[in-house]
């Protein structure tokens, strides 16, 4: 029925409205940072940093595709097409997961391994300067929990 609105359909006050903005694009904003000093040093996107970093940080160095998708940041619907890509330079291999015929795997490579370690400083030096050091220890843990808290409402 037109005229009829929902509790759904509540008007966001300025506050709400300016937070969830400001949060979008403030995220947006440093990752182009990122993906801008990655460029300037002559190394690749920053979704291939984050699939090397997923793949390093695991005991084997090797991952399900799926699993993948699933922790990477960025571009979660493009990660086979990416870990093609990244088999294409040397930096993974891809391979039929061990108790699942259907599945592929990721593994990094020493070459991966190494351009990730390389990509790191400039990574690093653009979140310190662009985000860390605007809060101070106790802000950074609070904002810690802020996250925390909408990662366990089954959001993440």
């Amino acid at each position: 029925m037109k005229g009829n609105k929902s509790s759904n359909d509540a008007k966001w006050t300025e506050t709400e409205a300016s937070t969830w903005i400001g949060l979008v694009q403030a995220q947006q904003s440093l990752i182009e940072k990122v993906e801008e000093e990655l460029k300037k040093k002559g190394f690749p996107a920053l979704s291939w940093y984050d699939v090397l970093w997923e793949l390093e940080r695991v005991e084997n160095g090797m991952l399900r595709l799926n699993d993948l998708g699933k922790r990477v940041l960025l571009d979660k619907y493009n990660v086979t097409r990416l870990a093609q890509r990244l088999e294409e330079e040397g930096l993974v291999e891809r391979g039929q997961c061990p108790n699942d015929g259907r599945g592929r795997t990721a593994s990094i490579t020493q070459k991966g391994r190494k351009l990730r370690k390389k990509m790191w400083p400039v990574y690093e030096r653009v979140v310190r300067e662009n985000f860390l050091c605007k809060f101070n220890k106790k802000e950074l843990k609070e904002f810690k929990n802020f996250i925390e808290r909408i990662q366990a409402s089954g959001l993440s």
